[in-house]
């Protein structure tokens, strides 16, 4: 079984300024959609200390597969997920960024201004999402069809390539 984490990486909704959690229910619906239950939901703060030791204990400590972010994926001075996430993986998967960057510039041309990173960290899949119900959505829609195989190739598990 799949175990998930839905971080959302907000300032203003983790000093509780912002009551929904709109993008990161938007993943939670969509992994149960797809039949995995999201076991740690979280929402913290724009900072990349937090961000990284979070993945890293999400990863290391509680034997997450698959963590999704949404938010800091922009151009504000406060976004710095992709950067956090950097130097917690592994190895890099850039096809998925690059996926919904191909998807997104058919919808909006400031699809162009994400920097969001995809990687793995030991046999975990992490994979950054915009902040926007919106672009959460279309960039799940890109990200959905390749977890299952995505996450069986990480753990080594036979698949049909």
């Amino acid at each position: 079984m799949t175990k998930a984490a839905v971080i959302t990486i907000s300032d203003r909704g983790f000093r509780g300024e912002r009551t929904e959690d709109l993008s990161g229910q938007e993943i939670e619906k969509a992994l149960k959609d797809i039949g995995i239950d999201v076991a740690v939901y979280r929402v913290i703060p724009d900072e990349k200390i937090v961000i990284a030791e979070t993945l890293t204990t999400l990863v290391d400590d509680q034997y997450i597969d698959l963590i999704l972010t949404t938010g800091g994926t922009g151009l504000g001075p406060r976004d710095v997920t992709p950067e956090a996430t950097l130097a917690v993986i592994d190895r890099e998967v850039p096809g998925i960024p690059t996926a919904m960057l191909i998807d997104g510039l058919t919808k909006t041309p400031r699809a162009m201004l994400s920097r969001a990173v995809a990687g793995v960290r030991r046999e975990s899949l992490i994979v950054n999402l915009p902040g926007s119900p919106k672009a959460v959505r279309e960039g799940l829609a890109v990200v959905i069809p390749v977890v299952a195989h995505a996450l069986a190739i990480i753990k080594g598990q036979p698949t049909d390539h």
